[in-house]
């Protein structure tokens, strides 16, 4: 298989040329980064061409890497029935968006949504960019990696106003300050800990 994987690699390789920055197997997949702004034209020839037929778009899904300069990766993977595999096309991009791929695969409209609500990342030409699992008027993009984990608003049913209600967010100071440092790295103590102490005075 491993064989059959490279040799298809090196033609895809050799088919999209400059467009592909990276390329690897991993796991008996292909993986291979491309440009953001040639990720239709990729895309067209992994579904079209006679040695590929990855005719199936199985998922587009983010992530996020704050310390890179290009901090945010798309990643589509697509199937092949015809040959029984899978690939993962990636691209990079800080700010910048990126091509919609509703051109190429129907299905990838309801997929780039969510990255976009997620992740905020642009798709230039979905012909229906919106929201899709947070609420109407939610602000910021949950999965990225500096949204705070409590969030901006909570939101609870009002029993008098006979309503959903939004307010901010609000922490008792207890629960601001963590520690963490490790036991093995620092003073504090975890509970508990003096009993283990006590037993060792006693014995």
């Amino acid at each position: 298989m491993s064989e059959a994987l490279e040799e298809l690699l090196g033609i895809i390789t050799a088919h999209l040329g400059d467009s592909v920055l990276h390329s690897e197997i991993q796991f008996d997949e292909i993986s291979i980064t491309v440009k953001h702004d040639e990720i239709q034209r990729a895309l067209t020839y992994l579904r079209d061409d006679v040695n590929c037929q990855f005719k199936q778009l199985v998922d587009i899904c983010g992530a996020d890497y704050p310390e890179r300069e290009k901090r945010f990766e798309v990643v589509y993977n697509l199937l092949s029935l015809t040959h029984n595999r899978r690939v993962r096309v990636k691209v990079l991009v800080a700010d910048e968006g990126v091509p919609s791929a509703v051109p190429v695969f129907s299905t990838a409209g309801w997929f780039e949504r969510e990255v976009w609500d997620m992740y905020g990342i642009f798709f230039e030409g979905n012909p229906d960019l919106r929201r899709i699992l947070t609420d109407y008027g939610f602000e910021g993009h949950p999965l990225r990696k500096d949204f705070p984990l409590t969030g901006f608003v909570e939101i609870r049913y009002d029993e008098e106003q006979k309503r959903v209600v939004y307010e901010p967010v609000k922490l008792a100071q207890d629960f601001r300050n963590f520690d963490f440092l490790s036991p093995w790295e620092g003073p504090a103590a975890l509970p508990g800990d003096e009993k283990a102490t006590k037993n060792e005075e006693g014995a």
